[in-house]
């Protein structure tokens, strides 16, 4: 009896279980087109103050380090290490006595061949000599004359001349030592007026015109100084997309070499500005969806400047249209949508 009755109960849960698995083979799949709910901004022109603020870096004027241009060894050193030198001022001599001993040969030479060339040119006039042999007189005498001028170059080479006027850095040789063009003696560099070079993203090219002035910013924190755009790279750097800038600094007691923060000029422009979260980023352009008609629609915009929360659409987005800000990885391209609330563009300002 108590088989029978385990038998039964078996049959009887069996039987239920299948219904049940039935039951939800057969359950209605809940509806793809049911509308997304989300929040929207309208696009609308604000006035926008732009800062932009990039890294710089202090150069001199002008800045040499300075090679002997020949072999040999150092008889006359004059270095003051830190002090200002004139244009000209002689800092090195090599020694040169082999050059002069082969000048004041030459020198005797010429002597005798001009001398030789000033007879051979009286004898010429009365018919004494052919013009041939007056000729290679002449030619001797040229040839003189070039080789002390190649003589004197090697010469004028075995000293080292401030290339213009600036301040010494520390050398690097000693007096008697043996230097050749690899070896540098030391560094002039022309600190008044000093500049700054930095890189600016292509974006910004628009701030960085001739003749504007930058503001400059040092780690000591002090009072800003002023600098003047003088010059740009014509093209941007195809790897970074920035645009290197020169500018002349305005007073203030710089080093170069030193790090500074540089402030270009702010601007105020009206434009489109939405929250930076609702773009869409692809791999070969920018997408933002909009609600047309209640429904979805992707459409490709073109972005500029941007800050913490917002960014500038440049193309894509009029003013008046509903920008969907919340929801954006839920909504399907023609979806119907349901705007559940319209925020402002401030409430996403993080700046």
């Amino acid at each position: 009896m108590r088989i029978h009755v385990s038998a039964l109960l078996m049959a009887v849960s069996f039987f239920t279980a299948c219904k049940s698995k039935n039951s939800s083979n057969t359950a209605t799949p809940p509806n793809k087109n049911a509308p997304s709910i989300v929040d929207v901004v309208v696009a609308a022109p604000m006035v926008t103050n732009t800062k932009v603020e990039v890294n710089g870096t202090v150069v001199a004027s002008d800045m040499v380090e300075l090679h002997p241009e020949i072999a040999g060894k150092i008889t006359f050193l004059h270095w003051p290490e830190g002090t200002v030198v004139t244009k000209g001022t002689v800092l090195a001599r090599l020694n040169d006595a082999d050059l002069q001993a082969q000048l004041q040969k030459i020198k005797v030479q010429t002597t005798l061949a001009e001398q030789t060339e000033a007879r051979m040119r009286k004898l010429l006039s009365i018919n004494g000599v052919n013009v041939a042999d007056y000729d290679v007189a002449l030619n001797q005498l040229n040839t003189l004359k070039a080789d002390a001028g190649i003589v004197q170059a090697q010469i004028d080479k075995t000293v080292i001349r401030a290339p213009f006027t600036g301040v010494l850095g520390l050398r690097s040789i000693s007096l008697g030592a043996y230097v050749s063009a690899t070896n540098a003696l030391g560094t002039i560099q022309q600190i008044h007026p000093l500049k700054v070079d930095f890189a600016v993203p292509d974006v910004y090219a628009s701030y960085i015109q001739k003749g504007k002035l930058v503001q400059l910013q040092t780690l000591q924190q002090l009072p800003a100084i002023t600098a003047e755009i003088v010059a740009t790279q014509p093209q941007a750097d195809p790897g970074t997309r920035n645009i290197m800038v020169r500018a002349l600094v305005k007073g203030g007691t710089l080093q170069p070499g030193a790090f500074v923060k540089v402030l270009l000029p702010q601007s105020s422009q009206n434009a489109i500005l939405v929250p930076s979260s609702c773009i869409i980023p692809d791999a070969r352009s920018k997408q933002m969806i909009v609600v047309k008609n209640g429904k979805a629609q992707f459409v490709k915009v073109t972005t500029g400047t941007r800050n913490a929360g917002l960014v500038q659409i440049t193309s894509g987005i009029q003013t008046g249209d509903s920008v969907v800000v919340t929801g954006v990885l839920f909504v399907r391209p023609n979806q119907p949508v349901k705007i559940r609330s319209i925020k402002k563009v401030e409430q996403f300002n993080n700046e």
